[in-house]
């Protein structure tokens, strides 16, 4: 049986065990606690490997070309925007209301609304605060600001180093896939977290939060769709096209996304779509692509953007103007940082909800939905890479455009 499935049984049995038990279902709250310690355990040296092997495992002047530099430019901005829709559908649709999540501020050990309310810091202070002076204190204080820029440099120093740094970045690889392996594993216990979380929060809310749950869907489904059309108009503006046979071209890529959840899996079929239907030219598509895969999660940006959202609200905490910057920097970072990783998602969310302030108890509760949501990230996704390949392979002179109106027979 698929892991999804497993986690939807430990929905549903969540739920009857809440109604059966009320308020005595409180106590299978310990298996969603397990669940969520689990990932606290392994975040730190997740984030730190996994940042320091994508940086160090580039390599060869093409990384830094003007096609490269053009890609990757249109896809740290596209992220951008899409926190931003994210941020602004929770703004707009407050998918958290309703939800009554206070609970767990009292009987956990994060900061308090308070914490949270504090003055924000200057622009002098935010970027000092951005030097990890001790790397080790930021990463037992889980500074993940700290964490990523620490990461970034030293990645960066050991590939100025050149070939002598090989065995170092043989380590630092094998390091990575550990850390991979050991939330691979937490992630098996996925069932047993939702069970525990959703009978507990049934048990003492009732099923009103059944109905938070579908609205935080309808709200990222709403959300997505708008990034979608976004890339349309992308494509109208930036290449000067008609995004009409982009559209009707994508559709098999998208069909692949949306059934397997996974971008990487779909590469293939999307590259040989573009060059075959899209007269996109090889070259570039065979670059940007695998990059926008690496780097591109327009989807998951969304989707991280409305779930901070959706716990502030559930926690009954009001952001401050300094809290939404550091939520736009966070998801960004966080997209990037969830390709390839098995349920980076829902990893980085943890990083993203902690640079706030914001407890990460509350996550095994939406697990329960996350599966039908990536099928939808991951459409948005690679449409997104499509999109931004299209257009800067435009840019360059390599598309060929009777190929892209022609017909398909």
């Amino acid at each position: 049986m698929k892991l999804w499935q497993q986690v939807l049984i430990g929905l549903i049995l969540g739920v009857v065990a809440g109604i059966v038990l009320g308020e005595k279902a409180a106590d299978l709250k310990i298996f969603g606690t397990i669940f969520i310690s689990l990932i606290k355990m392994v975040i730190v040296p997740l984030i730190f490997f996994a940042l320091l092997s994508g940086i160090t495992s580039m390599h060869g002047q093409g990384n830094f070309t003007r096609v490269g530099l053009k890609g990757f430019s249109a896809y740290i901005l596209t992220a951008i925007f899409a926190v931003l829709i994210g941020l602004s559908a929770g703004i707009l649709f407050h998918p958290g209301t309703g939800v009554d999540l206070h609970s767990i501020l009292s009987s956990s050990d994060v900061a308090q609304p308070a914490a949270i309310a504090k003055a924000p810091p200057t622009v002098t202070e935010f970027l000092l605060n951005l030097i990890p002076v001790n790397p080790l204190n930021s990463m037992v204080n889980d500074n993940f600001l700290q964490i990523i820029v620490f990461s970034i440099f030293t990645g960066i120093t050991i590939n100025l180093i050149g070939d002598k740094a090989k065995p170092l970045k043989d380590v630092i690889y094998s390091a990575s896939q550990m850390a991979f392996k050991m939330i691979e594993l937490i992630i098996r216990l996925a069932p047993l977290g939702v069970f525990g979380y959703i009978s507990w929060v049934v048990g003492t809310q009732g099923l009103e939060i059944l109905e938070s749950l579908a609205k935080l869907i309808v709200v990222v489904l709403a959300a997505c769709s708008f990034q979608y059309l976004v890339f349309g108009l992308m494509i109208l503006i930036f290449a000067r096209l008609s995004p009409l046979p982009f559209y009707r071209k994508i559709l098999f890529t998208q069909s692949i996304a949306f059934a397997t959840s996974s971008s990487k899996a779909t590469l293939s079929t999307a590259m040989t779509q573009l060059q075959e239907r899209l007269g996109v030219s090889k070259t570039n598509s065979n670059f940007l692509m695998p990059l926008g895969v690496c780097i591109n999660m327009d989807g998951t940006a969304i989707y991280l953007g409305i779930c901070a959202l959706f716990f502030a609200q559930a926690y009954g905490i009001d952001l401050t103007t300094q809290n939404y910057m550091m939520l736009v920097l966070t998801c960004t970072l966080g997209s990037i940082g969830a390709a390839g990783i098995p349920s980076g998602s829902i990893i980085f969310m943890s990083m993203v909800l902690s640079s706030v302030g914001l407890p990460i108890e509350g996550i095994g509760i939406i697990l329960g939905v996350d599966r039908v949501l990536d099928m939808v990230r991951t459409t948005v996704n690679i449409t997104g890479d499509s999109a931004i390949t299209l257009i800067v392979d435009k840019s360059e002179g390599g598309l060929d455009e009777k190929l892209y109106y022609q017909k398909d027979v």
